[in-house]
């Protein structure tokens, strides 16, 4: 399931992003990537703990915690750190690869990654190519959103970014692992958490969005791993 977060991080938020980057301390990103991953990874990263990497990591996950569509869709069980990278110039594409399966928190605790997330902190106009291309059972899907909005996509999924031809292109990535392990099943309850919130908006609270309610939890005590 691939999903789009509108307005996860407010404008302000983005405001204070671009200042915070304006002279941030990049290095390689090639360092972070597996052995597959660096040979097609060629972009930048900030330093874990830098200054503008920490108040955008704050924000981020300030975000997250606002987002009650994000918990319905990853249903968090941890979050990777996040982090910040950009591409431009030479350093301005990630090929073709399919994210590590177990990433290690500074803490040493592993987490599992089963939904990848990017969150975008400026806007397309600000450059040509970027996109972020993901393939699924229905083909290739791409996502170049605006400043503050967020794609959430498996983390199973293989995925690129395309090369950057003109500006740069700077995001927010991190994963997340899930207290349901299966795409398909968050998806499942993905739509069913929606469409009961609809059919509450539509008519309140019923005998039958009771009962829906109660099927939706039991799938999710069948389902999912604290």
């Amino acid at each position: 399931m691939l999903l789009t977060l509108p307005h996860l991080l407010t404008q302000e938020d983005v405001l204070t992003a671009r200042t915070l980057l304006n002279n941030a301390p990049w290095t390689d990103g090639r360092a972070s990537a597996g052995e597959q991953a660096a040979l097609v990874k060629n972009n930048e990263q900030l330093p874990h703990d830098c200054e503008a990497a920490q108040h955008i990591r704050a924000m981020v996950l300030r975000g997250l915690d606002n987002c009650p569509t994000f918990f319905s869709a990853a249903l968090p069980k941890r979050v990777f750190t996040p982090r910040v990278n950009r591409y431009g110039g030479a350093s301005n594409f990630y090929g073709n690869h399919i994210d590590n399966a177990i990433r290690s928190l500074p803490t040493g605790q592993r987490v599992r990654t089963d939904v990848s997330c990017t969150v975008f902190l400026n806007d397309p106009q600000d450059y040509d190519g970027g996109e972020l291309t993901i393939a699924d059972t229905y083909g290739e899907q791409t996502a170049k959103l605006p400043a503050g909005y967020a794609v959430l996509y498996p983390g199973t999924s293989l995925h690129q970014v395309k090369p950057v031809t003109r500006g740069q292109r700077i995001a927010c990535f991190f994963w997340v692992e899930s207290m349901v392990r299966s795409d398909e099943q968050r998806r499942l309850l993905f739509e069913l958490d929606m469409n009961l919130l609809r059919l509450r908006q539509q008519h309140g609270e019923t005998a039958e969005t009771t009962a829906l309610t109660g099927v939706y939890h039991n799938l999710l005590r069948m389902w999912a791993d604290t």
